[in-house]
């Protein structure tokens, strides 16, 4: 019954920021990883960062600089935090969590949130 539900999509200016937003509920185990990834009309869905449960980072180079994920280990939930977007950016933003348990490794997908950057 793990669930992650993303907020904090919306429409921006280039160049304009957003924060999403992504909750996990549910029995999850402490390590763990939370990523986004997006995923434009007529592209293929595409890493754009991910945190480990101590803080590891990777970004994507496209986003190096100007996005930054961060977590919240008490509240479940992970951030990206988009400065300087660009119409490129336009995506559909998906949250996901790759939980390591004894009981074997499990991915868990957000429904998506839509972001739209204008020029």
């Amino acid at each position: 019954q793990v669930e992650l539900v993303e907020s904090g999509g919306g429409m921006v200016q280039s160049g304009g920021s957003l924060r999403l937003s992504c909750a996990a509920s549910g029995s999850i185990f402490s390590d763990n990883d939370l990523g986004w990834y997006r995923q434009a009309p007529g592209k293929q869905r595409e890493l754009v960062a991910h945190i480990t449960t101590y803080g590891s980072t990777y970004y994507a180079d496209s986003v190096k600089g100007r996005f930054t994920i961060s977590r919240d280990n008490a509240k479940n939930t992970v951030y990206l935090q988009m400065n300087s977007l660009k119409p490129e950016d336009t995506a559909v933003y998906y949250c996901k969590l790759v939980e390591f348990s004894p009981r074997g490794d499990f991915d868990y997908w957000g429904q998506g949130t839509q972001v739209t950057v204008s020029s």
